[in-house]
């Protein structure tokens, strides 16, 4: 599994202790009690480390390329998934699945972008950055879910909408904005969760819902860091900066009241166990859905709206 920079101190103690443990085994010695004062090195070092990561640092793990996507979700947390294609204009963008399933026997309409793990993948997925296509295939499954009383389940990671010439030709913008619009006036219950990269309005162009949640190591911003350093400073490569300036990260963003909760994660990131990452998204919907199981659509109108009027807003 790829490594990361700030990782390495824990790889070279794991390393350590594999070569006591090979070293014990050929030459007869018992070094349980050296093994075993490592491994709690290693065991400390570890939850100091990643209890106390920087913005930039878990950017890294946000990206990582090992790291769960949509379809690994969707067959560890649901049931009956069926996808659903195209917008119907012609067009099918890979990089928004979408369809009916159920979580635990409920019926839910569940939709996100889709990022693959091989260079082939990616390019089938156009590396998690929809087209103009993919919010009108989401805004399709959006009406279709409010037609039929399904709560909708957003599990989004895109570094943005594709900034390409063509995108632009038709339409990104107008999609996007189509979406924020209706995604305001649904009737059903929505839950948004950011699971890696949710940057701009590609990302919000599937979030306009009732609860947001960010996972630890995920993050939520306007702009990327990269992007927002290349403005303000004309050098990317001041992105740790900026990353720092824009309080992407899960506990800044609730207590600025952008979302209503962080989602653990495994020790050292969701890519080092899915059923763990999983099983605690699945907690999360479930519970957000008893919520509001007995909210009338008036009512989830007006929460949704409620709750993005909030944002920015500041007393003095």
């Amino acid at each position: 599994m790829l490594t990361l920079d700030f990782e390495q101190p824990i790889v070279n103690i794991e390393k350590k202790i594999e070569e006591l443990r090979k070293m014990s085994e050929e030459s007869g010695i018992d070094l349980s009690k050296e093994i075993e004062t490592f491994e709690e090195q290693s065991r400390e070092y570890k939850k100091e480390l990643y209890e106390n990561l920087k913005p930039a640092q878990k950017l890294q793990i946000a990206r990582h390329p090992n790291r769960p996507n949509f379809m690994d979700y969707i067959g560890l947390m649901t049931t009956d998934f069926i996808e659903m294609h195209g917008d119907r204009c012609g067009t099918d963008d890979r990089a928004i699945i979408g369809g009916p399933a159920r979580i635990d026997d409920r019926p839910v309409m569940i939709i996100g972008t889709m990022k693959g793990k091989t260079t082939k993948e990616n390019l089938e997925y156009n590396f998690g950055m929809p087209q103009p296509q993919g919010y009108r295939k989401a805004l399709r499954l959006f009406e279709h879910a409010n037609r039929f009383d399904l709560p909708i389940i957003t599990l989004i990671d895109t570094q943005g909408a594709y900034p390409g010439i063509k995108a632009e030709e038709t339409g990104q913008g107008g999609a996007i904005a189509e979406n924020l619009k209706e995604m305001a006036k649904l009737g059903v219950p929505v839950i948004a969760i950011i699971t890696g990269e949710g940057c701009s309005g590609g990302a919000l162009g599937l979030a306009v819902s009732n609860r947001v949640y960010v996972l630890e190591h995920a993050y939520y911003t306007v702009i990327s860091p990269e992007g927002c350093a290349s403005i303000l400073w004309r050098d990317a490569s001041l992105a740790s900066t900026a990353a720092d300036a824009l309080k992407i990260t899960g506990n800044d963003l609730l207590k600025l009241g952008i979302i209503d909760g962080v989602i653990k994660e495994p020790m050292g990131g969701a890519h080092y166990d899915y059923e763990f990452m999983a099983n605690e998204m699945k907690t999360t919907i479930l519970a957000a859905l008893d919520e509001m199981k007995d909210m009338t659509p008036q009512q989830l109108k007006d929460d949704r709206y409620d709750k993005f009027r909030r944002m920015g807003v500041f007393n003095q």
